[in-house]
């Protein structure tokens, strides 16, 4: 039975070491995911996912967070990539696809396959401080019209996106990253608000992931359990009530969210129980190796749970036979480097002059420049300094 094809794993580091090898070679994993701290340089990077690649059987979802703004992995490699919100701003669907395809090509220059973005989130003001930049609209159609161009743009370059954080984060208040938050927002106004773009873009398949998120719905489900281990949010609803055809993953099964309703054990097995493909496992190599042997030994002793992992097992491999055809990029040359690193600088250009076109900023007496926040995108090569990571 091949457990692993049941988790993305991340590890620290910025190159294949002998205990890497080791944890890959065992758990033959369906993908890793790489972050800030395993990303010092293009070529490198590119060469830690080819040698990760190299240990596992099966074709690995090689995978990053990058949606631009706050959540940004290449920042310090490539330079920084504009956010949703400012992209959005604009009002111009061509740059919103224009976004995807940039994130994409470098994305894939760099040897990954998966975004997990965009956010679907809605931007209403109790998540304001929690999601800030990441959301766009409190719009669902005008999120949709975003996430739309944006996947598509993706798609160009070759890369599959990720819609998230079903049902939706919009109206809590508290991280998930640290907290498991309590949305008590009824079923009516989330399926005619939260829920719309995950309704809108399953219609016509255009999402091949969707995250789900570690908060609790208490009015939908009766129960404080995160909805990324709840068979009614997954099962019922996702697959059954929407008609999602694609894979569904947990968020990071580290994050305080996760954690809070039971250990890493539990919530792998629960995840997988409730109706999820791949559970998130991003960083400590005992909760991967502890996830793994319990899910194991779970299909050993329930039947049921056992055809719940051949179940997921069987979607995930044929949904890389089919999705990952395409071969991986060549290491990236400097040049190539080199223009990746223009191309998104003079796209940061573009999009401040869109926003600027739109919203006019009359510069005070006396004063002069450009706005301080988008100082960083005047040189390419001027990257500036390491920004603490968001997690996504």
């Amino acid at each position: 039975m091949q457990i692993g094809q049941l988790l993305i794993i991340g590890f620290d580091g910025t190159e294949m070491t002998p205990r890497l090898d080791s944890l890959l070679s065992r758990i033959q994993p369906a993908g890793v995911i790489l972050f800030a701290r395993n990303i010092t340089g293009a070529e490198q990077t590119h060469t830690l996912l080819r040698d990760c690649q190299k240990q596992v059987a099966a074709p690995l979802f090689t995978c990053v967070d990058l949606e631009g703004g706050k959540v940004d992995r290449f920042r310090n490699v490539l330079g920084p990539a504009p956010s949703a919100a400012e992209v959005f701003a604009t009002g111009d669907r061509k740059l919103f696809r224009k976004h995807g395809r940039v994130i994409g090509e470098n994305c894939r220059a760099l040897g990954f396959n998966v975004d997990f973005a965009p956010t679907l989130d809605l931007a209403f003001e109790a998540s304001r401080s929690v999601m800030s930049s990441r959301a766009v609209s409190a719009d669902p159609e005008q999120v949709v019209a975003y996430a739309r161009e944006f996947l598509r743009g993706l798609g160009d370059a070759g890369v599959l996106g990720c819609g998230k954080h079903f049902p939706g984060l919009g109206e809590a208040s508290l991280d998930t990253h640290h907290e498991l938050p309590r949305v008590e927002k009824p079923w009516k106004k989330l399926w005619e608000q939260d829920l719309v773009p995950y309704r809108s873009l399953s219609l016509r398949r255009e999402l091949p992931f969707v995250m789900v998120s570690h908060a609790a719905f208490p009015a939908v489900t009766n129960q404080r359990t995160p909805a990324s281990l709840s068979k009614k949010w997954m099962t019922d609803i996702l697959r059954k009530r929407i008609g999602y055809r694609g894979l569904i993953c947990s968020d990071d099964l580290e994050m305080g969210g996760a954690l809070a309703a039971g250990p890493i054990e539990q919530a792998a097995i629960g995840h997988i129980r409730a109706g999820g493909d791949l559970a998130l496992i991003c960083h400590h190599e005992d909760f991967i190796l502890r996830a793994h042997e319990a899910m194991r030994r779970e299909a050993e002793r329930d039947g049921k749970f056992a055809r719940r992992v051949q179940e997921s097992t069987r979607r995930v491999l044929a949904f890389k036979k089919k999705r990952l055809a395409r071969p991986p990029a060549a290491a990236p040359t400097p040049a190539r480097v080199e223009k990746l690193m223009r191309q998104l600088w003079e796209f940061g250009e573009e999009t401040r002059l869109a926003m600027l076109d739109l919203h006019p900023i009359t510069p005070k007496p006396g004063v002069l420049g450009t706005p301080a926040h988008h100082s960083s995108r005047r040189n390419p090569r001027l990257l500036g300094t390491p920004a603490r990571e968001e997690r996504a």
